[in-house]
């Protein structure tokens, strides 16, 4: 049985401790705002660990992050982002690359058996390494993880487990302890209206979908793009500033939530009728 002293999911090395950022594999440089996540992923794509868990919010990419790593062991130039592994591997598709998802509510046992547990222990379709990624790893089911902790026990020296989760804290210990951790931060509100600045979306509604968005880069741009929906979280969060200053800035603040929701509902009225005219 392998044991390995638990990882502290804030001990994460700095840029400072990679020796050759000359040499860093170019996708592993494609996911910005996670500077200390992708500087380790950095130092640790040469010679992997057998385990990591990416944990961190929704939006704050460490999907990206784990497609970029995939990527990256399973080039042979280490992750240059142009041969065919790296293509195939950055859209899930690469042949040694297993994707594990929950189905419904859980990620079943029957799916870690057939999906890694077995896979894991067999030659891989193409020379190389294998890689699985396991997203929403929270949502194994007790069996499930049960039968991941045998494979992490005993990992094959050709295998390489990511697991992805936006609550790491309710993995069971005995599947962290066999992991490195790997900590993604929600993204800070100036990086996220600058990515959408950048993506073309003009500057208030940036600032805006940004503040609502929580660090959430993939929601922040749905929100730019609703034109009702950012209209109306616009006035209902500045009613809550009304609101903290008297009895009559809550009188306004009602005011103008309740005009802004009429205004709201009719827009909704508008779209059904358009899906609904023959």
């Amino acid at each position: 049985m392998t044991t390995t002293r638990r990882a502290d999911p804030s001990m994460i090395p700095t840029s400072a401790t990679v020796v050759n950022l000359g040499d860093v594999p170019i996708v592993l440089e494609q996911v910005p705002g996670q500077d200390a996540a992708m500087a380790f992923l950095r130092g640790a794509a040469e010679r992997p660990h057998h385990a990591y868990v990416f944990a961190g919010p929704e939006g704050s990419g460490k999907s990206l992050a784990a497609r970029a790593f995939a990527a990256s062991l399973l080039c042979a130039n280490g992750g240059c982002g142009e041969c065919r592994d790296c293509r195939l591997a950055l859209r899930d598709q690469h042949p040694n690359e297993f994707v594990v998802e929950p189905e419904g509510r859980d990620i079943h046992v029957d799916t870690v058996r057939d999906e890694v547990w077995h896979p894991a222990y067999l030659t891989p379709p193409e020379p190389g390494r294998k890689v699985f990624l396991i997203r929403e790893a929270d949502r194994l089911s007790p069996s499930a993880a049960d039968t991941l902790l045998k494979v992490l026990e005993e990992p094959p020296a050709d295998a390489v487990f990511l697991l992805l989760s936006a609550r790491a804290h309710e993995l069971p210990e005995t599947i962290w302890s066999r992991c490195h951790i790997v900590t993604f931060t929600a993204l800070s509100e100036p990086f996220v209206v600058e990515q959408l600045e950048a993506e073309g979306v003009a500057a208030t509604r940036a600032r805006l979908a940004a503040r609502l968005a929580g660090g959430n880069l993939g929601r922040a741009r749905r929100m730019a793009v609703d034109d009702d929906g950012l209209a109306f979280r616009d006035v209902a969060a500045h009613a809550l500033e009304l609101g903290s200053t008297g009895p009559a800035g809550a009188l306004e603040a009602a005011d103008a939530v309740i005009a802004a929701a009429a205004d709201h509902k009719k827009g909704l009225g508008r779209e059904l009728d358009a899906e609904l005219a023959p």
